[in-house]
């Protein structure tokens, strides 16, 4: 490997890697707008210039490749003017409006000006007006007076998305990046514009002035939205201590795992679990049906009412009468409890009530709907099996596993067959058609409160931690499981 000389720091950077990522893998952070590693470098911008020892003018650190015996220095007198030269430039028509600016707080050009300049304009001309909050897609809006032209949005579109719905027109001061007259932006994949524009230019809204990014927290997840598990931060408030139920959900982002989603995810991901927390949750625990309509019960007294019903069963010979209604958005984790529980029940068959399968879209989007699927025929169900009216059909004892996104729908087959089985006990993290219909209603965490792992289609296990606290009496599934196996007298 060749080994290059940053700083004075020592460097084996792999052959044909470029002098900015070599740089930045060792935390020597080069300033830049126009590159990402997921594109080939353009070097429009000129903000990564670096001295090169045996050349006679500053070079692009982007478009550099290392060889060896290279020796770079990225932070000298020179380095530092031509980036406050190559700053001033950009600034000359940028608005002066950070404030209000929906990108301020985590704006690369606000940093670097922070970091190399400091200084009063010198332009006494006005600043060159362009158009605002121009429509570009379903949910995103362009600003070209912020625009900084580094093109990342048009190159996404031809390199990545090969959609090519971005472009840039006209020349020099007149050039902007536009659409065609009359279209828009119909990518999945297009949310990768707010995260990729460096300057708040293209913003999502979604987002867009609800909140500050420094009021946020961030945590690490895994998308649930299909079966490619996504790497995700999820952007949240953590909520008030005296307001119960006050941690809120504004946006996710993609977390770079280049084995699964690379640097990005799609639309469908961001706005659905955003959707999914937000929607009506299951915060009581409820006897005799929900829906308001039920006695709230704690969770003693709940477990203890399952523990009566299923021993019932058992003293009467009945265990076979036991069955499980479960779905592919539970963990690796909870899925073995569920197996271990219904084993030493000597319960009957399970079925799943999957989502069905949408079409795979985009880059990343498949057609499998469920985040573990694979995880639940590695811990040995089959999740296409049985059918869920037949496994009612042959229950007196129900255990059913629901989320907004896989349940029994009122009306079908499965519903009606649902409704005569004499116990039902329902684990569920929102209101589902079910619920009215459950003889206990048991409120369980949503993927953000949960932890676990999930098994993606490519067969990796990825693991995550609750990102936001459940509030009331949502407990995480697997442990609900290791209790009531407690109560029955089994091992969790």
């Amino acid at each position: 490997m060749p080994v290059i000389e940053v700083d004075g720091k020592r460097i084996e950077a792999a052959a044909g890697r470029n002098v900015l990522d070599t740089a930045e893998s060792v935390g020597i952070a080069i300033p830049h707008f126009c590159y990402h590693p997921a594109f080939q470098p353009e070097g429009s911008c000129r903000m990564c210039l670096v001295e090169v020892e045996g050349s006679p003018k500053l070079e692009l650190a982007c478009s550099l490749v290392v060889r060896d015996g290279l020796k770079v220095r990225t932070d000298t007198p020179t380095v530092r003017e031509a980036r406050r030269s190559v700053l001033e430039f950009f600034l000359a028509d940028h608005p002066i409006d950070c404030p209000i600016c929906d990108k301020a707080g985590e704006c690369t050009l606000q940093d670097y000006y922070a970091g190399y300049d400091l200084a009063e304009s010198r332009n006494i001309e006005p600043k060159e007006r362009r158009e605002k909050l121009v429509k570009i897609g379903e949910k995103l809006l362009l600003d070209r007076e912020r625009c900084v032209l580094c093109t990342r949005c048009v190159r996404f579109l031809a390199q990545i998305a090969q959609t090519r719905e971005l472009g840039v027109v006209e020349r020099g001061v007149h050039a902007e990046i536009t659409t065609l007259p009359g279209e828009i932006i119909r990518s999945v994949d297009s949310g990768n514009l707010v995260d990729l524009c460096p300057v708040g230019a293209i913003t999502s809204t979604d987002f867009r002035f609800k909140t500050r990014p420094w009021f946020l927290k961030h945590a690490d997840s895994i998308c649930p939205l299909c079966a490619r598990g996504c790497n995700i931060v999820i952007d949240h408030h953590p909520g008030f201590t005296r307001v119960p139920g006050s941690a809120k959900i504004y946006r996710v982002r993609p977390r770079q795992n280049d084995a699964v989603n690379g640097h990005f995810m799609c639309d469908d991901g961001r706005a659905g679990f955003v959707a999914d927390h937000r929607a009506v949750r299951r915060e009581r625990i409820a006897r005799n049906g929900g829906g308001g309509a039920g006695t709230e019960w704690g969770w003693d007294r709940a477990l203890d009412f399952a523990v009566e019903r299923i021993a019932a069963l058992r003293s009467a010979g009945k265990a076979g009468r036991i069955g499980a209604i479960l779905h592919s958005f539970l963990t690796n984790e909870e899925l073995e409890h569920v197996k271990r529980l219904l084993a030493s029940l000597g319960a009957g068959a399970v079925a799943f009530a999957d989502p069905p399968e949408g079409e795979a879209s985009g880059i990343l989007l498949l057609a499998d709907r469920t985040p573990n699927r694979a995880g639940a025929a590695a811990v040995g169900f089959d999740p296409r099996a049985a059918d869920p009216a037949e496994i009612a059909a042959r229950s007196d004892l129900l255990f059913i596993f629901e989320t907004n996104r896989a349940n029994i729908p009122s009306g079908s087959a499965a519903w009606e067959a649902l409704r005569k089985v004499a116990t039902k006990i329902l684990f569920t993290t929102h209101e589902t058609p079910s619920v009215p219909l459950a003889d206990l209603v048991l409120p369980v965490s949503a993927p953000a409160e949960n932890r676990g792992s999930y098994t993606n289609a490519d067969g990796r296990v990825q693991r995550f931690e609750a990102a936001v606290p459940a509030c009331f009496d949502i407990r995480p599934l697997a442990d609900v499981l290791v209790d009531l196996s407690g109560k029955l007298g089994e091992r969790p």
